[in-house]
């Protein structure tokens, strides 16, 4: 990793982990197709490494507003998505992952941004967990499904539940892609590497989730993942 590639990844992930703590999404949907554009062999398991100690922070942080039933019913769902990610992941070429990072960051985005209000129940949320465990573990990108699901919700609801279902998600992910050969040098370096950027950007999140009124911020987030999938696709 060079030294400009790395000061760009680490503005990127603490300003992600900042709004990831602030808002409950965010993160993956930024520094995906970021990654993508700059250094794509290290998706998805960079992403997913950084996103452990940030969703970890996050529920415990607020680990008393936890929907402890709907998490459940995410993580099984999740479970079974898993091996279709790591299917999906093998079976891509580098521009093909492109392609799929690409269009995940876009339909997801455009889901978060125009899908209307639903009920949160059981059926809902294993399709959820199913959904989020494809595309997180292929392209490290789950949020904005969990988003939908909550959007109703209480914002304490919405951020500890979802850093719940992200961390026990994520370890599924990452134990399938170790059994399976995915995981190289290159990428745990690069988790390290960018791993105080992480810590810093959730710790200021802190100072702020409980003032912060996301709907315009959201709203940036959103666009921006947009141009960056949209970006991904074309180039």
């Amino acid at each position: 990793m060079t030294l400009s590639l790395f000061a760009i990844l680490s503005a990127v992930t603490l300003v992600s982990a900042f709004i990831q703590g602030a808002l409950g999404i965010g993160f993956a949907l930024i520094v995906a197709p970021v990654v993508g554009i700059l250094q794509p062999d290290l998706l998805p398991v960079t992403l997913l490494l950084l996103m452990l100690p940030l969703n970890f922070h996050v529920a415990w942080r607020e680990r008393s507003a936890v929907d402890w039933s709907g998490a459940k019913w995410i993580s099984l769902g999740r479970f079974a998505g898993t091996f279709a990610g790591v299917w999906l992941l093998a079976a891509l070429s580098s521009q093909q992952l492109d392609l799929a990072v690409g269009w995940f960051t876009v339909i997801a985005a455009a889901a978060a941004l125009f899908a209307p209000p639903f009920a949160p129940g059981r059926p809902s949320a294993l399709g959820v967990g199913l959904f989020t465990g494809v595309t997180e573990t292929a392209t490290g990108i789950g949020g904005p499904p969990l988003a939908l699901l909550y959007q109703h919700a209480k914002g304490p609801i919405l951020r500890a539940t979802v850093a719940v279902c992200f961390f026990v998600g994520e370890i599924m992910s990452l134990v399938i892609l170790a059994i399976a050969g995915r995981i190289g040098a290159d990428q745990l370096l690069a988790a390290l590497y960018l791993a105080p950027a992480v810590l810093l950007g959730s710790a200021l999140s802190r100072l702020t989730h409980d003032h912060i009124r996301g709907r315009g911020l959201r709203l940036g987030v959103l666009t921006f993942a947009l141009a960056s999938g949209a970006f991904l696709i074309v180039r």
